[in-house]
């Protein structure tokens, strides 16, 4: 009986601790559920053009993916301290590690802007396969031109915007970033129904259309998140006077740059590696990159929470360690972990339940929707693993362990899964369903490797 006290002790948290983590989580979940259901509504749009429109769009999303976790890892580094430096008091910290974010943000647009701009047919080409399920592969190019350069606009307001809503976050302001998000995705849905079919007397673009309508929400949604930030100088003490200067403390640049650099090394090759992963896919044709596209979508709807405790751990652990409350952040890590394995296991049977219903919603053939099914019930049994190692991977982070999250995660993939992938693909000839199913399979041993690094504790650390 004290054995069971003592379990439900430690995982289990009272009222108290749940109404302090869903002040952080709700927003962040209404906000990426939101998105999500837009995107996923954006998706079924474009899937009316039909199969070839839509494998366009996926296949140019593939390679914005990787623009987007790059900024993603890039900025991950100075968001460690921001927290960190948010819960010491420290405000001129926080203030320079928004100053090293913008940096990056010029780095890295460029670099990508430069390689979309003159590379963009041989990318998308990659991804291009002839199969016995057919598929106009010109048609499928044309479109994916099409949309990437038009997507091209919004790169620097979405990497910009993420600069803001990061430090927002880390400074404990999650309601903000919440309502600029939803606002966002609504002239997203809205201009999406305007423009891909000509509603209203507005032209009909097709995929232009689309692309034309994410632009323009990431526009708007930055616009509204700067706006509030310089406007509430008195609650974000660190934007003030943010701009006079670029200047940041050598100490400070070396410190993030240490701890960052694997960071960025590690969302650049592991969203390299799920592309790559991702093309192994594509070799079955277009029905397989078609299928593909319609599960991560729909996936990405049910992984909200597996998010959400992710960004929670960030801010909550973060904060603790920052101000040196160890036990506080073991304690607040391991409930937050318990409950979204829990909330994952329930969405996990949900899913599996209703996968065949979802696919119907696309216009596009039976085999398809078929496949999809399959790929759909593959994500509903392995979603409880992937909650534990998106917060392993957190609680790793907020501790200023980024060289072990570099090991975790890039080299997992790396090492594991791309191998796998690629030896099915072009070794063996098993259908997509079976090839994704072992992939997906192996994130047990990802779940194995993180259970002993978060047992160990090396991660509770105080970096600031």
């Amino acid at each position: 009986m004290t054995q069971t006290k003592s379990l439900r002790q430690r995982f289990i948290g009272n009222k108290t601790f749940y109404k302090m983590v869903l002040a952080v989580a709700v927003p962040i979940v209404i906000q990426n559920g939101i998105t999500n259901f837009v995107n996923l509504l954006d998706n079924v749009m474009v899937g009316q053009l039909g199969t070839e429109s839509m494998s366009g769009v996926a296949i140019a999303n593939q390679l914005i993916f990787v623009f987007n976790l790059c900024i993603f890892g890039g900025l991950s580094g100075a968001g460690i301290f921001g927290a960190q430096y948010y819960g010491s008091g420290n405000h001129d910290g926080v203030r320079q590690t928004f100053r090293f974010k913008l940096y990056i943000i010029a780095i890295l647009s460029t670099v990508f802007l430069t390689a979309f701009l003159t590379k963009d047919a041989d990318l998308l080409s990659l991804y291009l396969h002839q199969s016995e399920g057919g598929g106009d592969l010109a048609l499928t190019l044309s479109e994916g031109q099409i949309y990437l350069r038009i997507m091209l606009l919004g790169l620097i307001p979405f990497a910009l915007n993420n600069a803001y809503v990061g430090t927002l976050r880390e400074t404990g302001e999650t309601l903000l970033p919440m309502k600029a998000g939803i606002t966002a995705v609504l002239v997203n849905l809205v201009f999406n129904w305007l423009l891909i079919f000509g509603h209203l007397g507005f032209p009909e673009l097709g995929v232009a259309g689309a692309a034309i309508a994410t632009v323009l929400s990431r526009y708007v949604e930055l616009a509204i998140v700067m706006f509030w930030t310089h406007t509430h100088k008195e609650k974000n003490k660190f934007i003030v006077g943010v701009y006079r200067s670029l200047h940041i403390d050598k100490d400070i640049v070396y410190r993030i740059v240490r701890k960052g650099w694997p960071l960025l090394l590690n969302e650049v090759l592991w969203s390299i590696g799920m592309t790559t992963i991702t093309q192994c896919y594509s070799t079955r044709g277009l029905s397989a990159v078609a299928a593909v596209n319609i599960t991560s979508t729909l996936s990405n709807l049910f992984r909200i929470v597996v998010m959400a405790s992710g960004n929670s751990i960030a801010i909550l652990v973060g904060q603790r360690l920052g101000a040196g409350r160890m036990d506080e952040a073991r304690d607040v890590d391991n409930k937050l972990i318990f409950a979204s394995c829990s909330l994952c296991a329930v969405i996990g049977l949900v899913l599996f339940a209703t996968a065949p219903l979802f696919p119907e919603m696309y216009n596009t053939t039976a085999d398809v929707k078929a496949i999809a099914c399959v790929l759909l019930r593959v994500v509903a049994c392995v979603l409880p693993l992937q909650a534990f190692n998106n917060a392993a991977y957190f609680t790793l982070r907020a501790g200023g362990k980024t060289f072990i999250t570099f090991i975790f995660d890039s080299m997992f993939i790396w090492c594991v899964s791309l191998p796998a992938a690629f030896y099915c693909a072009h070794f063996t000839g098993l259908n997509v369903m079976n090839m994704y199913g072992i992939v997906q399979g192996l994130e047990i041993v990802k779940t194995t490797l993180g259970f002993v690094l978060i047992k160990k504790g090396s991660w509770l650390s105080n970096i600031v």
